[in-house]
């Protein structure tokens, strides 16, 4: 015979439930709110005027480098960050990025010990994560919620180019304006993601902190900014036709809807309507796929592309060429 639990018994279960959860919450904001900056910038507006920005950053260095969002420092660079401790610091910007929407800024004051940088890539679904950030410049101002859903694309662009961020965690824990740079934290305290992007009301989007953003990262705090190839051509996933399914076990591929004219793409021989296969000796299912071989070290080497064309394979060489860098 199955066992009953008591009314109390099931109350006192449910309050040991939410005692749990809040110690969780307010270990985690104790840990990284002395470690989330507010930093206020002056983005140049029409006819020379500026406007003030506000957003957050977190301290992920000893000495001093602040992660945060491309669009919260905008062109600017410099501004000022200011601590929960009362302490405010000028900064410098090192390097922005915005095809990821990422920046790093250095304190050129003291700065709080560095917050611990997790794996955004361990996330699941339903796991309790913790937002900290400085919306409209009130400091410290923490939320809590779940991971609503991964592996979101959120588009970016910069100039003439459009990237889609890959992976990006979305959360039910609520961001306001100003939370553009602030931490996405585990329940251990470690900051997985940097809050991006207030798609709707209690729906929030974060970047993960992954193998990828690390790699941006160190490349803003070396050369101050990211190199990436360019292929030239723009795509949609499409359905491989059931031959093909079988043989390589994919279910889609990228059909090109755009070849730019005088890019790498069209010098290759690519054209619109094919329907891309592999490039490098990798499987392309995206464009997101296609995305993550544009990196640094493509540059100017020789890139193998298969398609499928009117029924038939067709492989070509294209030389990918430096993404220009955004004015």
């Amino acid at each position: 015979m199955a066992e009953t639990v008591s009314e109390p018994d099931r109350s006192g279960m449910e309050q040991s439930a939410l005692d749990a959860y809040s110690l969780i919450v307010t270990s985690v904001a104790a840990e990284l709110t002395p470690k989330v900056a507010a930093v206020n910038v002056a983005h140049r507006r029409f006819r020379g005027r500026f406007v003030a920005g506000t957003g957050s950053a977190v301290v992920f260095t000893d000495d001093g480098f602040l992660l945060t969002n491309a669009h919260v420092v905008g062109h600017s660079d410099a501004g000022t960050a200011s601590f929960a401790d009362g302490t405010t610091t000028p900064f410098h910007v090192i390097g922005a990025d915005p095809l990821s929407d990422l920046a790093v800024i250095r304190a050129d004051g003291p700065t709080p010990a560095p917050a611990r940088l997790g794996e955004a890539n361990g996330l699941r679904v339903g796991q309790l994560v913790v937002a900290v950030g400085n919306p409209l410049g009130l400091a410290g101002s923490v939320t809590a919620g779940v991971v609503s859903a991964l592996g979101r694309s959120l588009p970016t662009s910069a100039g003439a180019a459009t990237r889609i961020i890959d992976d990006v965690v979305q959360t039910d824990a609520t961001l306001y304006p100003g939370s553009s740079g602030g931490a996405l934290a585990t329940a251990d305290g470690r900051v997985v993601g940097i809050s991006t992007a207030i798609a709707e009301v209690g729906l929030g989007l974060a970047i993960p902190v992954n193998a990828n953003s690390r790699q941006i990262v160190a490349a803003l705090l070396s050369d101050g900014r990211v190199r990436r190839a360019c292929l030239g051509v723009a795509g949609i996933p499409a359905p491989l036709p059931p031959s093909l399914r079988q043989r390589t076990g994919r279910r889609s591929g990228l059909r090109i809807v755009e070849v730019v004219p005088a890019s790498p793409a069209a010098r290759s021989g690519l054209r619109t309507g094919d329907l891309l296969i592999t490039a490098g000796g990798e499987p392309v299912t995206s464009a997101q796929t296609l995305q993550r071989l544009m990196l640094e070290d493509a540059i100017g080497r020789p890139l193998a592309l298969t398609a499928l064309r009117a029924g038939a394979l067709v492989d070509v060489i294209a030389m990918p060429v430096e993404l220009p860098a955004d004015d």
